[in-house]
Formats: C-alpha cells, structure tokens, sequence
C-alpha cells in the first residue's frame, strides 16, 4: 500500500490581513511545542544537531530562530487557518487583546 497525501486543497486562497498576526503567533506556539517535547526527551540546545547526543540548534526561544525555520512555522501556521477557513469556520478576533505572558524562569 502507498500513502497517497491529501492536504486540503487551498490553492489560491488568500488569508485576510487581520489574521496575520495570528499566523506568527500560532507559529510561535508551534515551535514551543516542539522545543517543549524536544526538552522532555533530554533533548539540549547544541550549535549543530547531533541525533546521538541529543543536541539541537533550535532549541531557542523564537524570536532567536533564524528566519528559515520561522518560515517552516509560519507555513504550517498560514496553511492551518486557511484549511479551518476553507471547512467553514469563522475566526473572530478576541474582544480583549491577548494578554501574552510567559512562564517566568526558575533561575533568576
């Protein structure tokens, strides 16, 4: 048997503006849910990937990523919404701004 992919079809669909910086920030989450596995499997941060020693070099907060794998996040961010837009859904803004905290730090 072949696996045979079937992404839902979004060619040509154009995500509104105003959901753009819901795609960044759906991309950040995305990378933080990946470091977050990453690090629960003993996973470090190293300058070069090392699958033995379980060393990678995104394992960085976001913001410090370089732009390539921001852009491998974003793609699967854009393509997330648009597929949830092309099923019919409505994404509405919140009627407050998020308000956006992070964890504070176990090390001073």
């Amino acid at each position: 048997m072949s696996y045979q992919p079937r992404p839902i079809s979004t060619e040509g669909m154009n995500l509104p503006s105003e959901l753009l910086p819901l795609t960044e920030r759906l991309a950040e989450n995305a990378h933080d849910l990946w470091a977050a596995q990453r690090l629960s499997q003993g996973w470090t941060y190293g300058p070069q990937r090392n699958d033995t020693q379980k060393l990678h070099p995104c394992l960085v907060p976001y913001a410090d990523l370089p732009e390539s794998e921001k852009e491998y996040d974003r793609v699967a961010a854009l393509g997330t919404l648009k597929a949830i837009l092309h099923l019919g859904y409505t994404i509405l803004p919140p009627t407050e701004p998020e308000p956006f905290t992070r964890p504070q730090s176990a090390t001073p």
